[in-house]
């Protein structure tokens, strides 16, 4: 089958006699963003639930000044370990002091932005982000987010949860809190008079416009000094493990210590493939922030699907299911794979192959020794286009 499915076909119909035209009510630009879906490849069989959500289709909570939008098992049923929230700040504007059950790991997608937060023992925490950069939260720990003057007016950031179940609408604000506390019980927690907490909000604030912030030494408080380990990672300053077909950029625990959840930042050229693999961790949880692209599941017991996605999308692998990634667009993909584990591990198929036995591999597969000959003792996450010559890669 050719890596894309022929337009001028009848929708749901193939080369062959499989399949037909669709002669009822259709969403033919619905149709467009999914070829594979539509016109699956005949590997594709049996049952496997949905592993795709986009953002596009979430609730958008509009706040003066900023949004939000989430995809969580409530949007993505599969998606059981982690959720994720979309969020956009203007200039000035806050996402409000708070704290959650769940650890919270954050992409910035475009943009800048302030953080500040307070553990236990009283440390303290700021940073300025900006595209590329990573921060995490500890379940618990107080922060906030405010967006910052930029070209692009505040910032716009992923955030990933360790708990498919979590719900944007269920965190801890301290407004929130304030305005559900007797007055008498905080002007003696604050020791001051009541009549000094007149103007306390009367219900949460969550994203509003706010003061804007003073220099970054200004904001720096002293606590009982900084928190032991830096809640940001520079992840586009980390370098990339460049290959032929793209590159990737890994960040766990041995780059970012104070994260207890690991991820990947993945660049296809056009045509290029991460490789046959497979996560022996846990389920992986994705972000396609640029390009197009298609991924088939294989969830054992003869069942595969294909599914494509597209800037915006979100996709989920359940543990240990092999898969892949193709670049099917003309530009390069970009694409983060977030896990809640803390160090990053995944399991090449190539590899595998090349370091078993080759009698045994080859009485398997009624392959030639010249396909393994062409694998690697090394991994290769990302390939080009194309095959392969012999003798390894």
């Amino acid at each position: 089958m050719s890596s894309t499915p022929q337009d001028d076909r009848p929708a749901a119909s193939m080369p062959d006699t499989r399949g037909a035209d669709i002669i009822g009510p259709r969403n033919p630009a619905r149709e467009a963003q999914d070829p594979f879906t539509l016109r699956p490849p005949s590997t594709d069989k049996g049952t496997i639930p949905n592993l795709k959500w986009s953002f596009a289709d979430s609730h958008m909570r509009l706040e003066e000044g900023g949004w939000a939008r989430q995809t969580t098992v409530r949007e993505l049923p599969i998606a059981k370990e982690m959720a994720a929230v979309n969020m956009r700040l203007r200039t000035n504007v806050a996402r409000e002091m708070h704290w959650h059950k769940e650890a919270e790991w954050s992409y910035v997608i475009k943009g800048k932005a302030r953080l500040t937060a307070v553990d236990q023992e009283g440390r303290t925490f700021i940073a300025d982000v900006a595209e590329g950069d990573l921060w995490f939260f500890p379940g618990g720990i107080p922060h906030s987010i405010q967006g910052l003057q930029s070209d692009l007016d505040g910032v716009e950031f992923l955030l990933v949860f360790d708990d498919g179940a979590f719900s944007e609408d269920s965190t801890f604000l301290i407004t929130d809190w304030l305005a559900h506390t007797p007055r008498d019980i905080l002007a003696k927690n604050f020791r001051v008079a009541e009549a000094e907490l007149a103007h306390l909000p009367s219900k949460e604030r969550y994203i509003f416009p706010a003061a804007a912030p003073a220099s970054f030494a200004e904001d720096t408080m002293a606590g009982a000094g900084p928190v032991p380990q830096s809640f940001v990672h520079r992840l586009m300053a980390q370098e990339a493990n460049r290959m032929p077909g793209g590159s990737v950029r890994i960040a766990d625990e041995r780059v970012f210590p104070a994260s207890t959840m690991s991820a990947a930042l993945v660049e296809l050229e056009p045509g290029g493939l991460r490789e046959l693999h497979w996560h022996p961790t846990g389920d992986e949880w994705q972000y396609y922030i640029e390009g197009e692209g298609r991924m088939t599941v294989f969830g054992a017991e003869s069942k595969a699907r294909t599914f494509d996605y597209r800037a915006g999308d979100v996709g989920y692998v359940p543990y240990a299911m092999g898969h892949y990634i193709e670049n099917t667009g003309q530009e390069p993909l970009r694409f983060l794979e977030v896990f809640r584990s803390s160090r990053y591990a995944d399991v090449s198929l190539n590899q595998w192959m090349k370091l078993t036995p080759p009698e045994l591999v080859r009485s398997h597969l009624n392959i030639g020794q010249s396909v393994l000959d062409g694998l690697s003792k090394d991994k290769h996450p990302v390939l080009p286009p194309g095959p392969q010559p012999s003798g390894g890669v």
